[in-house]
């Protein structure tokens, strides 16, 4: 086991690498750029202005002299600095991280909580109305556009009813609240990016434990369980379910992405002061340092769920064995 996490761990170097050289490609090879971006903001900017702009940031080297000298930085974990406001990239995503992580987190539990429980119950009600009924409204939640379905409810439980906030972390008046009125406020804000968040995963998730515990279920350990007389509750939530996991903790691992990356869809339409909204802003304006810094943190987070989802198999089940 140790010999196997070392190796992957030395492999995700060369596939961050590539990883780093083709977005740094990518985004420095988009029409516009960042002091095209300048020049329509004013219109009287001038060549020279412009050239001296380059020159600045180090636009008007090789593209591959740009890469290196950014790689030189993000080995001593050093993103450089926005060309926004001039703020260290690390600093600025230090600042977005804890309001992606609350959402993310949140979207995740309540996500896998429930689709755990709908493919238990499917699996052990196959064919029921029940089952059926599971079916088609998961399903209904992972055809619908999840956009669409955000400014649906926001119209609905926002606007029309009033009950929920649409947009922020925090309401206007946070900092005159209580400590119990400040939970209560930042839950109400939590209420519609989580479930829309969540919605969307269910009916894969789901899936996916139902087929492996139907699968499970058939299995002549299971049968033998039954026939020395162990309870119900037992084989399914003890042996049955356990061995089920797997495909979950899988999905788990390819989630763990989410957790920094954010939603740039879900985080733009609510307003949500996360990671996912500074990248879209990034981009918009062409900010390439912290395009970069979000794009690597997300690509290594991906990277290391991999090897962390791969590593809990042999946990969930002790038949597996790295060597």
């Amino acid at each position: 086991m140790k010999n196997y996490i070392i190796k992957r761990l030395l492999l995700i170097i060369p596939i961050l690498l590539g990883i780093t050289i083709i977005t740094f490609s990518i985004i420095h090879l988009t029409p516009g750029g960042f002091t095209t971006v300048n020049l329509q903001m004013d219109i009287r900017t001038s060549p020279d202005s412009i050239a001296r702009l380059k020159s600045l940031y180090g636009l008007d080297r090789p593209l591959h002299i740009q890469y290196l000298n950014w790689l030189k930085r993000f080995v001593f974990f050093d993103f450089g600095n926005s060309f926004l406001d001039g703020r260290p990239v690390l600093k600025k995503v230090a600042e977005r991280l804890p309001a992606t992580l609350l959402l993310n987190i949140s979207a995740l539990i309540l996500e896998f909580f429930i689709a755990i429980i709908i493919g238990v119950t499917s699996a052990l009600k196959r064919n029921s109305f029940y089952d059926k009924s599971m079916t088609v409204i998961t399903f209904i939640g992972y055809s619908i556009p999840s956009f669409w379905l955000a400014l649906i409810l926001m119209l609905i439980f926002g606007v029309k009813l009033d009950l929920l906030p649409i947009s922020g972390l925090k309401s206007v008046n946070f900092d005159f609240l209580s400590s119990g009125e400040k939970i209560i406020d930042i839950l109400k804000h939590l209420v519609l990016p989580v479930f829309i968040t969540a919605f969307g995963g269910l009916a894969y998730i789901s899936r996916y434990v139902k087929t492996n515990m139907i699968e499970t279920l058939s299995q002549q350990y299971i049968k033998a369980s039954y026939a020395k007389g162990l309870s119900e509750n037992i084989i399914i939530y003890k042996h049955a379910l356990k061995n089920s996991l797997l495909p979950v903790i899988t999905l788990l691992g390819l989630s763990l992405p989410g957790l920094i990356g954010g939603s740039f869809i879900f985080e733009t339409i609510f307003a949500w002061p996360g990671m996912g909204r500074l990248a879209y802003e990034s981009a918009l304006n062409f900010d390439y340092p912290v395009i970069m810094g979000v794009v690597t943190m997300a690509a290594f987070l991906t990277l290391l769920g991999n090897l962390l989802a791969d590593i809990s198999y042999a946990f969930v089940d002790p038949r597996i064995r790295y060597r």
